[in-house]
């Protein structure tokens, strides 16, 4: 089992990639943008947002990715709002419905890559249909690199999760398949391993269900458990979360006080 701690520092600034294809040229430019969130979570203090645009087509790949903390998708649009992204070369026709979005997207993207470092994919993923015909779409995400603790157990293994005196775990995503080639592939034939698009979207409810709220908790690595999405692929389960201090309801705050002074 491998544990890791992340931490977010600040990031002042956002970047904003789009991309266009593999021989293409990829434009990127930096905003001012950033987000201050939860704070009071890790004691952090700016967590910046990011923004990557990726015109639609099958060969063309959008990634998020995290040097610092973890993945959170705040919100993704497939389709098309302006008349300007992803336009070039593009019959005006094309272009011109600007009321366009395919729905669910985003939790398509949240339980794919919330939680991970890096998260690559194409439009395919959310494409459950075409939400407007005869218009040219792109795939625009919008997520924050979260300070986490990252646990990685390889299938047939034991991840433990624990958080200090006083606290609980609470899980921003998990996922038991294969992302990349590498993880987890000591001894592995080659058969086993090349699938990299192996994902389990029960894995995090699962986790989820069993460990939140929790001062610790262990999740065997086993298709038993989280079931087995890709025959043949010999997997790994990765899971990112926080330690927090529980939140007290008032009426729980006012036994307590009363149980207080009676004493």
């Amino acid at each position: 089992m491998k544990r890791e701690m992340t931490e977010g520092g600040p990031l002042p600034t956002t970047d904003v990639l789009i991309q266009t294809g593999p021989t293409e040229t990829m434009l990127s430019f930096r905003l001012s943008t950033t987000l201050l969130l939860a704070a009071f979570l890790l004691g952090t203090s700016v967590v910046s947002t990011e923004k990557v645009v990726t015109c639609d087509g099958r060969d063309n790949v959008q990634r998020l990715g995290c040097d610092h903390g973890v993945i959170r998708v705040q919100g993704a649009l497939y389709g098309r709002t302006d008349r300007e992204t992803c336009s070039e070369g593009r019959p005006a026709r094309q272009v011109a419905n600007t009321r366009c979005s395919q729905r669910g997207a985003v939790d398509v993207l949240k339980r794919r890559c919330d939680g991970k470092k890096v998260c690559e994919f194409n439009s395919d993923v959310v494409r459950t249909s075409d939400p407007c015909r005869g218009t040219y779409k792109y795939l625009e995400t919008n997520y924050t690199c979260f300070p986490a603790i990252r646990v990685i157990a390889c299938e047939g293994s034991v991840a433990h999760l624990f958080c200090a005196k006083g606290q609980v775990i609470f899980v921003y995503g998990a996922d038991y398949g294969r992302s990349d080639q590498s993880t987890c592939s000591y001894r592995r034939p080659a058969s086993q391993v090349q699938n990299v698009s192996c994902s389990s979207f029960t894995s995090n409810t699962v986790v989820a269900e069993r460990c939140n709220g929790k001062n610790n908790c262990t999740i065997s690595a086993t298709n038993s458990v989280l079931r087995d999405s890709c025959v043949g692929t010999y997997k790994y389960l990765e899971v990112a979360y926080i330690c927090e201090y529980p939140l007290v309801s008032s009426e729980e705050s006012s036994m307590e006080s009363s149980q207080t002074h009676a004493e």
